[in-house]
């Protein structure tokens, strides 16, 4: 298996049923079907050419005299990747794409001889799948009727062939031993990996182009039948029709509202890439594809958060793509707890994903995006599908509420690194609170709806009267704080406020008044929930301490808050997006495009919106694509253009 898979990628393809992420070299590091969370089948696919009498030239590896160019086609997400070797006189142009609706993915390669004389060679794949990740009980044979490797595990079958006949092949060698490219024709072994190698003759001058498709099926058969079915079309015809799939897909949506080359051309890739995080059969939205399986840096991004979401879906429905919004809410009636909250996240099938636990402000998110869903679309059957669900979800955050302040009680944050009663979650309940009663109205319950806009008068009131720091001016990020007893003695040593709370068995929890810590979610207080009004003094002035204390110095950029720590501390594109929400609502809309401009100029190579940029370079740090940053765009750009 290959232990060293970068945590950064360049692209991803797919179709809403498969997704694979690249390299800007094409190798392919990651694929996930048949849904886009789990399971995820691929070690690496990696492709190369050998000459006669010389070991194989992987040209989708870095620095070994190829150069590489990668971008997406225009309004599409079929991808481009040239790879140049000048010395040998040669250039692979690629596409990668998955057939929309299909369980199909189509590599296409065109050798392009760019010397005087003919050029032969093999054209060597090499495929590893470890199924499900599971580096056990994988199985590859060489189905001899089909020309084609199969990989299977258990129900999940993956056929790797082209539509020129392989001229050698081998099943169960490794990527280290198919450097020479002497493959013995063996049919069958309990490894996950296997090659082929097709003879290629390239005349000086011409162009040769060689398909490879990639076929998923729950069986052999359905696999020999997708690849005879990808065979019937050529490699061309099919990049084609997806190109004009993605195109109509976008031309489906609104048009970017804003007179911009360089905003329309985010605001549709965007589009492309809100469609690729949704998953076709389920209707969940992933915050990004994975890329650190083994949490070795993190808890893991290919899951669910209602939070995330919920900003996704008020972008979605922004641009007009409604079907992605109703798919999702449909989706989150099964992933309700039975006391009614929405825990921190899930899988593609509602099934409670590893947790750190409740995060008040994930299930309070999904009410409040219920009701942005509803707004836009006036839809009384969608409002009474999901009635039952906000009334339990509401129940369950007014029985959360702490009587002696009006607050939700600790719960975890957003960033999910602490415990406290945190300000943003509590302005996120207040707007679970006021979305059910809207919908408590619709359903013709005015004692509900009474009973939780008063519950959520009470947050507003709390949030005015305990969370506010005058000496900073602005709003603490929290009140009581979870510490560990070495903070708690040192802080309230420095005259802080603080109490212990005796636990079962004898345990103490050291909790500190207050936390006072300038965090960007503080505008989440306004900017979306309205618990604060946008133009008050006191958000004002949180504001101006977050854009003084939270901008990098050199890159710019916006970070989390203080003293972050996570991959460096870093600047976000979606927190700088946050920002500029707010100076929009505050008609501030010069300052505004400026942190826009931040973001547009710190997109990938390709064109997508990373989590983080790194706090010295510049460069992406981390995350590629994050779909909160891109529905934090869309967001921004239909403010810009309301400012307008």
């Amino acid at each position: 298996m290959n232990d060293k898979k970068p945590y950064l990628v360049d692209a991803v393809i797919g179709n809403s049923r498969m997704l694979a992420t690249l390299g800007r070299t094409g190798k392919m590091y990651r694929l996930w079907w048949p849904n886009i969370d789990t399971p995820q089948h691929v070690d690496a696919m990696r492709v190369g050419i050998q000459l006669e009498g010389s070991n194989v030239d992987w040209f989708d590896e870095q620095n070994n005299g190829w150069n590489h160019e990668i971008n997406y086609a225009n309004r599409s997400n079929v991808l481009h990747i040239n790879a140049t070797n000048e010395s040998q006189g040669l250039t692979v142009n690629s596409r990668h794409f998955a057939v929309p609706s299909t369980d199909l993915l189509v590599r296409e390669y065109a050798f392009v001889n760019t010397s005087g004389v003919s050029k032969q060679f093999s054209f060597v794949v090499h495929s590893s799948f470890v199924i499900c990740e599971n580096g056990l009980y994988n199985t590859t044979m060489f189905n001899n009727l089909a020309d084609s490797l199969i990989h299977f595990r258990h129900e999940y079958f993956f056929g790797v062939s082209s539509a020129i006949v392989c001229a050698k092949y081998q099943a169960g060698i490794s990527w280290e031993d198919a450097q020479s490219g002497q493959f013995n024709g063996g049919n069958i072994d309990m490894r996950p990996d296997g090659a082929l190698s097709y003879e290629i003759t390239v005349a000086a001058g011409e162009t040769v182009i060689v398909p490879i498709y990639v076929a998923a099926g729950n069986n052999e058969e359905e696999v020999v039948d997708l690849l005879e079915k990808a065979r019937k079309k050529t490699s061309e015809q099919w990049a084609d029709e997806t190109n004009a799939y993605w195109n109509q897909y976008v031309n489906n949506a609104i048009p970017c509202p804003v007179e911009d080359e360089e905003i329309k051309d985010l605001y549709e890739r965007s589009i492309l890439m809100f469609k690729l995080m949704s998953d076709e059969k389920t209707g969940t939205i992933i915050a990004a594809p994975e890329f650190d399986e083994t949490y070795s840096r993190c808890g893991g991004y290919s899951y669910c958060w209602g939070r995330d979401a919920a900003f996704i879906t008020t972008a979605l429905d922004k641009v007009g793509l409604k079907d992605l919004t109703d798919a999702f809410y449909d989706w989150t009636l099964s992933a309700q707890s039975s006391d009614g909250s929405w825990q921190q996240r899930h899988y593609h099938d509602g099934q409670l994903a590893p947790s750190w636990g409740l995060q008040i402000d994930e299930g309070a998110s999904i009410i409040w995006g219920m009701w942005q869903h509803y707004l836009v679309n006036e839809d009384r059957e969608f409002a009474a599908r999901v009635w039952p669900a906000v009334s339990k979800g509401a129940q369950f955050l007014e029985s959360f509420i702490d009587p002696a302040t009006g607050l939700p009680k600790p719960s975890i944050d957003l960033w999910e690194e602490r415990e406290a009663s945190h300000t943003y979650s509590s302005a996120a309940v207040y707007g679970g609170l006021t979305a059910a009663a809207g919908f408590a109205e619709l359903a013709g319950e005015s004692l509900l709806k009474d009973q939780w806009n008063t519950t959520a008068a009470g947050i507003q009131a709390g949030i005015e009267t305990y969370c506010f720091n005058h000496e900073l001016r602005s709003f603490y990020r929290g009140v009581d704080l979870k510490v560990s007893d070495y903070k708690y003695n040192a802080d309230t040593a420095n005259g802080a406020e603080g109490y212990i709370v005796d636990l079962d068995k004898g345990y103490q929890k050291h909790v500190l008044k207050h936390d006072p810590i300038v965090d960007i979610s503080l505008l989440g207080i306004s900017v979306p929930f309205n618990a604060v009004a946008t133009k008050s003094d006191r958000m004002r002035s949180t504001a101006d301490a977050i854009e003084k204390r939270l901008t990098v110095e050199g890159v710019g950029g916006i970070k989390r808050y203080e003293d972050d720590n996570y991959i460096g501390g870093n600047p976000w594109i979606l927190t700088t997006l946050w920002l500029a929400h707010y100076r929009f609502a505050n008609g501030e809309a010069s300052s505004a495009r400026q942190l826009m401009q931040w973001a547009l100029d710190h997109r990938t190579e390709t064109g997508l919106l990373p989590e983080q940029v790194d706090k010295n370079t510049g460069e992406t740090a981390w995350v590629v694509p994050l779909t909160w940053s891109h529905a934090m765009f869309i967001l921004a750009v239909f403010m810009l253009a309301e400012s307008n």
